[in-house]
């Protein structure tokens, strides 16, 4: 596949999170507040993969909390942006955390049969790998949500309430949607207004998943976003928004 390097250039001037890692590195107060600033963000996405990973609520949250202390103390100076995806970083650090979790637990019941320990700790690594995959495809879908209704929040544009509610209807038909949606908004809506309305909104979720995906990534091109998209299993949601990117590149109002 062709890379359009007008897109790329569009992308190349996106803040990433690397650019945030690079600023958290020290001990300034700038630095402080970029490392806080990720582990906000995504706190949640370790939380959920450390429950998957452990089944155990008690210690995922203990894990969370060390997570956030290796991460603010000194992980971060271990991260290489050469490898490109933030979430390779994030998984590493979890990978070892649960690693020394394990080991401890065995250090520290030294009568239970090797068996045992292992079992509980043992996983394989194409599933781990899977799941770590699933929570981050979670948490990207997540702030696209939190994004959208933050936009309809600012704008008065409903395609928050519009696809959310489409989310939790799936099967239900415009002109059904239209006279539930008249009560909900407080105002009547037709039913080709609810098409328009989902369709303008899909295309507007799909671009903040866009930017969702590539802040993660280091100086992504295009080819390198589509790529991750994959990985995470995503494009089906990001293909049209992929395309106006690949092609609509730097010109005024190519990417919202």
């Amino acid at each position: 596949m062709t890379t359009d390097s007008s897109g790329d250039s569009h992308l190349s001037r996106i803040e990433t999170f690397w650019t945030i890692l690079a600023t958290a590195r020290g001990d300034s107060p700038e630095a402080a507040a970029a490392g806080r600033q990720l582990l906000q963000r995504y706190t949640k996405a370790v939380r959920r993969y450390l429950l998957g990973a452990l089944r155990d609520a008690d210690a995922a949250d203990e894990l969370t909390q060390e997570f956030a202390l290796r991460f603010m103390r000194g992980d971060l100076h271990r991260a290489d942006p050469e490898k490109g995806r933030f979430r390779d970083f994030v998984k590493g650090v979890l990978f070892h955390l649960i690693a020394d979790h394990h080991r401890k637990r065995k250090r520290n019941m030294p009568a239970l049969p090797e068996s045992s320990v292992e079992d509980a700790g043992a996983s394989d690594p194409a599933a781990s790998d899977q799941e770590f995959l699933e929570s981050w495809r979670a948490e990207l879908l997540d702030g696209s949500w939190k994004a959208l209704q933050k936009s309809q929040e600012e704008t008065g544009q409903v395609f928050y309430a519009v696809l959310r509610f489409r989310a939790e209807h799936p099967e239900m038909r415009s002109p059904e949607m239209a006279e539930r949606l008249s009560e909900q908004l407080g105002k009547p809506v037709s039913a080709p207004w609810v098409r328009q309305t989902l369709h303008r909104a899909r295309d507007k979720f799909a671009d903040l998943l866009l930017d969702e995906t590539l802040q993660t990534l280091r100086e992504p091109t295009v080819d390198q976003l589509e790529r991750e998209l994959i990985d995470v299993g995503l494009l089906e949601y990001c293909k049209p928004a992929l395309d106006k990117l690949r092609t609509a590149g730097d010109r005024p109002g190519g990417v919202a």
